[in-house]
């Protein structure tokens, strides 16, 4: 028996999900452990463990592979706890991170926020002027050299920055992307004078044109770099004492995974990791439904993450923004906010509420949590308002206090606004289903795509109980809630689910149309590296696929778009239906016409990802038919629909329901790890998996008739 396990650490709870090669399954959610989340992640397994009656060192003997989503990359660049780094660049170009492209005010605020330019401020510089060196070196535009590498700047420089203390090197050249000579040599140096030092190349980790993002991706993952290292090798090595033979994976924000011993010298790409887990889980889950456009709503305790599945593939982005610093590295396109479960309410200056972005994380909690948490949250709301079973959370294991959620929203809310606690808690449940819906609206809509053409997914521990509501004004044709044997574990299962992928770029800039052999052979480059690199991990697979994309753009333009390129030779008739396919998806995500193919067209950017099947897919257990419609467990008031206030509602145990079963609205529906709430006027059908589909009752008459 083999298995493979997935672990998905969020700021409040650590989510896993187990499965074998003969389809049985097991989750578990327990507490994340702040600030040591490693901890967390040993209880996931021990708990994994106890739901399989194995012990942890049965389990982790015959487990083939770990997949992690982890927090680690993430956490250490929004608090600052990154390693202390040396910056090496081409003479003439230190203040290039400062500048920031003239973008560092506005770089990933929303409109509001770049409205107030007075409000607006640039961070600070990722490396302070005094651990930034110049050297002298240069090469063209075509990777020829201009000025030599002068070797003993470089040891002058890398002996000032061990005397500053630093703990890794950051090296950025100009046009290393077209010659890596320099930076080779560069790395040679730093390892007579300090051998075993952390240090990161731009011709590695960001091989793309622009000089301020691909620095700036090279001190990032040099920053992250040791912190990830300092997280997972001690993790490993508790895990092998713990009696684990196979492979331990971190999985990237590209929606693939990496062995733990390869991703700390990719760090930067693990910044998505523990958010793409649930983007990854929807692809799978609709592939066995037949969904194709996938609207993927992630409510945990702390953030709610928005993605996108067009066409049966997840949408990815070639770079994002981090902290007002644009950061060049291939990844799920993953929205977020700060309105998880924990998301605190709030009234501004002005006495007005808000939720979020501040959350009340594992510790302390939530009010009702009784575990010293003094401010109100949306679990708490979710609480009074009847959502929530206060003796059923977490299938029993955990008891809330209703009597705690009430002072805190009374003292915090209600008085001040001068609200009963229940209209209170009423005004902090429509504020939450508002600001999600609108990220949704937000996310669909600036893609380019009509949410009518999407079905909507709804995981996490607190997305089933609001996503009825906050689905409402999409007019999106369907809800799924994955309860089945995933529940609210659902991105551990997307990261048990996950593949192997690497990916590998070139920027060659050149004008359309180019030289199809220039196209063919760079396209083979890649991936010839990249199966080298898929060869390194150690792993075998069922499967071994790549994917081949180009950036481009219209000429003078200082933004590309990423244009999918068929496998193969690439011949004259090639080239031009990539050009084609440029100007149709141009139109799609700007508007027909928006285009200016008079200007010309350029290709950037080469890109492969490589995917390497690996050979355990976990397969969903389909449950048996039912026969009539199920019965209600009992009754209670709820608030549901603020048009109806609270009003009875039927409760059901998910445990007893059967494929094909029709529930009605109002209800509630309860599974040991979530609860799905459905307000009047929907009804919910489940389906052969055990997932729970809602739609509005009106639509499915108009079917029916």
């Amino acid at each position: 028996m083999s298995f493979v396990i997935g672990i998905d650490t969020g700021g409040t709870f650590t989510d896993a999900f187990v499965a074998d090669d003969r389809h049985r399954l097991a989750a578990a959610k327990t507490p994340s452990t702040p600030p040591n989340f490693a901890q967390g992640f040993l209880n996931a397994i021990d708990e994994l463990a106890s739901e399989l009656e194995l012990s942890t060192a049965e389990l982790l003997a015959d487990t083939d592979y770990i997949v992690h989503g982890t927090t680690s990359t993430l956490n250490a660049i929004v608090t600052g706890d990154v390693a202390r780094v040396g910056f090496l660049t081409t003479r003439g170009h230190a203040d290039s991170i400062r500048i920031m492209n003239l973008e560092g005010r506005y770089a990933g605020l929303g409109p509001d926020q770049i409205q107030n330019m007075a409000r607006t401020a640039k961070p600070a510089a990722l490396v302070p002027r005094e651990r930034i060196y110049e050297i002298d070196e240069r090469t063209d535009y075509k990777g020829a050299e201009i000025v030599a590498l002068n070797e003993d700047q470089v040891r002058a420089a890398v002996r000032a920055l061990l005397a500053d203390g630093i703990e890794a090197i950051a090296v950025s050249y100009l046009w290393s992307f077209r010659s890596d000579m320099h930076e080779q040599r560069t790395r040679e140096i730093i390892a007579e004078e300090a051998p075993g030092l952390f240090v990161a190349l731009s011709s590695e980790v960001s091989p793309r044109i622009r000089e301020y993002s691909r620095a700036v991706t090279t001190i990032m993952n040099t920053q992250v770099g040791p912190r990830l290292d300092g997280y997972l090798t001690p993790l490993e090595g508790e895990l092998r004492a713990r009696g684990l033979e196979g492979k331990l994976l971190v999985m990237q924000g590209s929606g693939g995974c990496i062995t733990a011993e390869d991703a700390p010298a990719s760090a930067v790409t693990t910044i998505g990791s523990v958010l793409t887990g649930g983007v990854i889980g929807c692809s799978r889950l609709a592939a066995v439904r037949g969904d194709r456009n996938i609207i993927s709503t992630d409510m945990g305790g702390t953030t709610f993450l928005v993605g996108l599945i067009v066409d049966g593939k997840a949408v990815t982005a070639t770079s994002t923004t981090l902290n007002q610093f644009t950061v060049s590295t291939p990844m799920v396109d993953v929205h977020t906010i700060g309105a998880g479960g924990g998301a605190i309410a709030w009234l501004d200056a002005g006495g007005n509420l808000r939720v979020g972005p501040r959350s009340a994380g594992a510790r302390p909690g939530p009010a009702c949590y009784d575990e010293g948490g003094q401010e109100p949250t949306v679990t708490d709301a979710d609480l009074i308002l009847g959502i929530i079973n206060p003796e059923n959370f977490l299938a029993g294991r955990k008891r809330l206090s209703v009597e705690k959620a009430a002072e805190a929203i009374r003292r915090h809310i209600a008085e001040p606004l001068g609200l009963s606690v229940e209209e209170a808690a009423a005004a902090i449940y429509e504020i939450q289903n508002a600001q999600t819906a609108d990220l949704v609206r937000k996310v669909v809509v600036e893609s380019g795509n009509d949410p009518r053409d999407f079905v909507l997914y709804a995981f996490g521990g607190a997305g089933p109980m609001h996503c009825a509501s906050y689905s409402a004004e999409l007019g999106v044709s369907e809800v799924v809630v994955p309860i089945g044997s995933t529940s609210a574990v659902f991105s551990a299962y997307g990261l048990a689910s996950s593949d192997i992928v690497l990916t590998a770029e070139r920027s060659q800039p050149a004008s359309m149309p180019v030289e199809p052999e220039t196209a063919s052979e760079t396209f083979a480059r890649l991936e010839q590296d990249l199966e080298a690199r898929l060869a390194d991990q150690g792993l075998e697979f069922s499967s071994v696929t790549f994917e081949r994309e180009a950036d481009l753009r219209f000429t003078a333009q200082m933004a590309e778009v990423a244009t999918p390129v068929a496998g193969g030779t690439i011949d004259t008739a090639g080239v031009t239906r990539i050009g084609e396919d440029f100007e149709r998806l141009y139109d799609q995500l700007f508007g027909e016409g928006a285009g200016f193919p008079d200007a010309g067209t350029q290709l950037i950017t080469y890109r492969v990802r490589a995917i390497g099947g690996l050979k355990i897919r976990p397969q969903l257990p389909e449950l048996a038919r039912g026969e009539g419609d199920p019965s209600p467990s009992g009754h209670r008031d709820v608030f549901l629909d603020p048009r109806r206030g609270r009003e009875p509602a039927a409760i059901y145990d998910y445990g007893v329901l059967a494929a094909g079963h029709r529930i009605e609205g109002p209800a509630i529906i309860e599974a040991p790890t979530t609860t799905v709430a459905l307000p009047a006027g929907r009804v919910a059908t489940v389906d052969r998996l055990g997932n729970l589909a809602i739609r509005f009752a009106d639509a499915l008459d108009k079917e029916e008739f």
